[in-house]
């Protein structure tokens, strides 16, 4: 399958530039890609345009991969109803480093470069960005992005000036990239494509050169209508401390019948001759989520590695599957404390219901022991013993309590 083929077949095209996008089969591009440092972690939304990057290193283009230094001291205003609260300097660093590091894990054992945009700004003086840039930028395009219309229009909430400029920074960086990397090519999400067109005007008129944008659509869960990637707690992070490990797995293993194929195109390097055995597994046989647990897999393990991946597969066979309690080990023992109640052993299985906040007295914990709401082990109970060593105690389906 060619770049272009895949890339329609993946669900990474939207709109472009290009005047036949096969193009992209016919030669190689040097490409470049950014992310603003608004948090220390890219989401499952970044991911997807990363892995459609990943697709365009495979077929041998050259990448690279920009952490917006710069264009993050201002915030791109696209898609936000009031002014971005700026970010001190030390903060914008953290986060540097945090998407820096989350480039190095999803694209490793791969070749790019990585750059930063303050690199280049640091150093430009204001007057001569407003000669050799501004002086090329319309007004009226500017004030024509849906954004700007949406911002000063009745009801808007207004933008300043330093917002309004995002795009001619921008715009720069493809021009900077153009002129010291030999960047043709830029690469965004659908959401960045005003943009990303601001560089090729640029590089059209100051260099009299073609430069070319693609980017991909946003990812829709097709059961909501809705963005992609938002689970109870807020938006899915790549970053463990942000969204556990445990908590990232499950995500993936709960995404909808309907669109996990979907998602398994776009977020794993799965060959179409596997995606289509498992098109069928889901057809036939949907409720063993056969789809679900190796998207989840092969998500995870991307991001968290093999080993981290393998723990919470453990823990959830444990809490949802037929494994004991007893085969975890004090890894993944420690996984699982962290995400239910947890309570000591030398206790009665009523003491540590109440303990842990499940139910809300012992009067409680033994109604439901005598009326067999509760196990010990995978096991039905019906009145109070004592635990001695690691159990998990279960109230209805999915009410866990780790005693250790």
């Amino acid at each position: 399958m060619t770049l272009s083929e895949e890339l329609q077949w993946r669900g990474f095209a939207n709109q472009t530039t290009l005047h036949d996008i096969t193009e992209l089969d016919q030669r190689k591009f040097t490409l470049y890609f950014g992310v603003d440092p608004s948090a220390d972690s890219m989401t499952v939304g970044n991911l997807a345009a990363a892995m459609m990057v990943r697709l365009f290193l495979q077929h041998g283009h050259k990448v690279v991969l920009l952490v917006g230094g710069a264009t993050g001291m201002i915030g791109d205003p696209d898609g936000k109803a009031e002014e971005r609260e700026l970010k001190s300097l030390e903060e914008i660093a953290h986060n540097k480093a945090g998407i820096a590091s989350q480039y190095r894990t999803v694209f490793e054992g791969m070749n790019f470069e990585l750059v930063d945009n303050y690199d280049w700004f640091k150093g430009i003086n204001y007057l001569d960005f407003l000669r050799d840039i501004g002086k090329h930028f319309s007004m009226t395009q500017l004030l024509d992005r849906e954004f700007v219309q949406s911002r000063i229009g009745e009801g808007g909430k207004g933008i300043s000036y330093a917002e309004f400029s995002y795009s001619l920074i921008q715009g720069y960086d493809f021009l900077h990239l153009f002129r010291e990397h030999g960047v043709t090519l830029q690469l965004c999400g659908a959401d960045q494509w005003g943009n990303s067109l601001s560089g090729v005007e640029l590089i059209r008129k100051l260099e009299g050169k073609e430069a070319h944008v693609w980017s991909t659509p946003l990812v829709i869960n097709r059961s909501t209508g809705k963005k992609f990637g938002k689970s109870e707690d807020g938006a899915v992070w790549l970053d463990a401390a942000k969204t556990s490990v445990y908590k990232f797995y499950q995500f993936w293993l709960n995404v909808d019948d309907e669109g996990v194929l979907d998602y398994a195109k776009i977020y794993t390097t799965l060959s179409q001759e596997a995606l289509d055995a498992l098109a069928e597994k889901v057809q036939t046989a949907p409720e063993k989520r056969d789809a679900q647990k190796l998207l989840a897999h092969e998500v995870t393990k991307l991001v968290h590695g093999a080993e981290r991946t393998a723990n919470v597969e453990k823990v959830t066979d444990v809490l949802f599957g037929d494994t004991s309690i007893d085969e975890l080990n004090d890894i993944e023992l420690g996984v699982l404390a962290e995400e239910i109640p947890t309570t000591s052993t030398n206790t009665s299985i009523v003491a540590a219901l109440a303990a842990s906040g499940v139910v809300g007295s012992n009067g409680e914990a033994k109604r439901l022991i005598s009326g067999g709401a509760i196990s010990l082990n995978g096991q039905k109970i019906t009145e109070d013993t004592q635990i001695d060593k690691t159990a998990l105690l279960k109230k209805g389906k999915n009410t866990f309590v780790l005693v250790r």
